[in-house]
């Protein structure tokens, strides 16, 4: 099985470099179908051979878009990411500014909706030719290119040691969230490549209990929002089995779902501890991203503050695909903690209560709907469904900018779960200097199976273009 894998690879290696139609696709189905019966490192060794390709200029600009998605489609199965990860971000910045040009030229040309990357026609080139002039043709493939590329990048930041190496290279990151700020309006695929590059701007903490006095400094990784901060914090500083913190430690189905699980059905509505907020007394709100909480001297800082109402959420990842973990990495002494402490704000005065009346209302449990259609899917290689689930956002007085989905005029719709506030193009802080102490490697899953006992592919068909012709070769030209 090994000997027919390398021999399928090698094909489709070849059908790359002579940018040959007719090869391609019989190739990438074989290498397609024998990929989930091969030890996880023969697959590491062909995406040690797609390298040179994606980092190279020899291939045509569809050649590597589809190379790219066949890489993420072999990483998603469980393959270590390696040096293929980081080219991808080479190549999904070179195009990404090409696909960018090609967007400010349509706008400056007319202002309607761009055509989608997939059905691009040499009308569309030939407009955005009146401001681009001779580098019309370079910009409008990397537009018809540019949904594949993030499909492939939004997979490689999945992985730890991709987004570590983000942060060693700054200039590459900040350049890829410009890109990913002005791009991802239009198409999906780069508003999740954006969320995954906030991701690895913040991977520690100063965190401090109001009620102890106490301070600890956390390391973590894999965290897509503060829901999952604030209830894998309870679980490393709350009982005696932790920091000792006063308050009732979590479920641990809670935390196993926000570390790596998949949410348990009986387990599934979390209920807070702290109402987290800055150092200069703003609430760090639940629905936004570690990257966003402020920082003193380069360093983020959470207060934790008795809640002033209940508040409930899913116990669900944002970024399912990313597995997380948060670790405390040391108690500050008391001097030191008490020097920190007389750098942030008092804490707020919260608003007493006479009658049972004045209280807010307990949130209502939430009800996560089962899986069925993305079952079995590989994550993110196939568009995913409309959802219409629903998420409990934090009740009471609500953000500005965000709807609060418990006041009275509202009680009992359902309402989408509300996106983190963002600039259009923020300002990227300065990256940490240290990187989070590694996590525990997690074991590859096990190949799903029929029911008569058969291993089933994980791999879902190409999208559109990438196992026929067309994605060799803009078809208006």
């Amino acid at each position: 099985m090994v000997d027919e894998f390398r021999t399928a690879f090698q094909e489709l290696i070849d059908a790359s470099v002579a940018t040959d139609p007719h090869r391609f696709p019989p190739a990438v189905h074989k290498v397609y179908l024998l990929a989930s019966q091969i030890p996880v490192s023969e697959r590491e060794l062909a995406l040690e051979a797609l390298t040179p390709l994606l980092a190279g200029d020899h291939a045509a600009p569809g050649v590597l878009a589809d190379l790219a998605v066949v890489a993420g489609a072999l990483v998603e199965m469980g393959t270590h990411p390696g040096p293929a990860g980081i080219e991808i971000l080479h190549l999904l910045r070179t195009m990404g500014n090409g696909a960018v040009a090609f967007l400010e030229a349509w706008d400056r040309t007319g202002g309607d909706t761009p055509p989608d990357p997939d059905h691009v026609t040499a009308d569309a080139e030939a407009r955005v030719a009146a401001h681009l002039g001779n580098d019309a043709p370079a910009a409008t493939m990397c537009w018809w290119t540019s949904r594949r590329l993030g499909l492939a990048g939004k997979t490689m930041l999945s992985h730890s040691e991709v987004r570590a190496h983000l942060r060693r290279d700054p200039t590459l990151h900040a350049q890829l969230v410009a890109i990913t700020n002005q791009l991802s309006d239009l198409l999906y695929e780069f508003d999740e490549v954006r969320t995954l590059l906030r991701m690895a701007e913040a991977t520690s903490a100063l965190v401090m209990d109001r009620a102890s006095r106490r301070a600890f400094r956390v390391l973590f990784d894999g965290i897509g929002d503060n829901f999952q901060l604030h209830t894998l914090l309870a679980a490393a500083l709350i009982g005696p089995h932790a920091q000792g913190l006063a308050g009732t430690p979590p479920d641990p189905r809670w935390a196993a779902a926000y570390r790596s699980s998949d949410t348990d059905p009986q387990a599934q509505t979390v209920w807070g501890w702290w109402n987290l907020v800055a150092h200069d007394g703003s609430w760090v709100w639940n629905e936004g991203l570690p990257a966003e909480i402020p920082r003193i001297d380069g360093e983020h800082v959470i207060i934790l503050d008795e809640q002033p109402y209940p508040r409930s959420w899913n116990a669900e990842r944002r970024h399912p695909q990313v597995s997380g973990w948060l670790e405390v990495d040391c108690e500050l002494e008391s001097e030191e903690a008490l020097l920190w402490w007389k750098r942030v704000a008092p804490a707020e005065t919260l608003p007493s209560h006479t009658t049972e009346q004045d209280e807010p209302p307990l949130p209502e449990p939430v009800v996560l709907k089962p899986e069925t259609e993305s079952a079995g899917r590989v994550r993110g290689f196939v568009p995913p469904p409309e959802s219409t689930d629903t998420a409990t956002p934090e009740p009471g007085e609500p953000q500005e900018g965000l709807e609060d989905p418990k006041t009275s005029d509202h009680a009992g719709e359902e309402t989408p779960s509300p996106r983190p506030l963002e600039d259009p193009k923020p300002e990227r802080d300065d990256v940490e200097a240290d990187e989070p102490a590694p996590r525990p490697a997690t074991p590859e899953p096990e190949p799903q199976r029929s029911t008569t006992g058969t291993a089933l592919s994980p791999l879902p068909p190409l999208p559109p273009g990438v196992s026929h012709s067309k994605g060799w070769g803009p078809t208006w030209r």
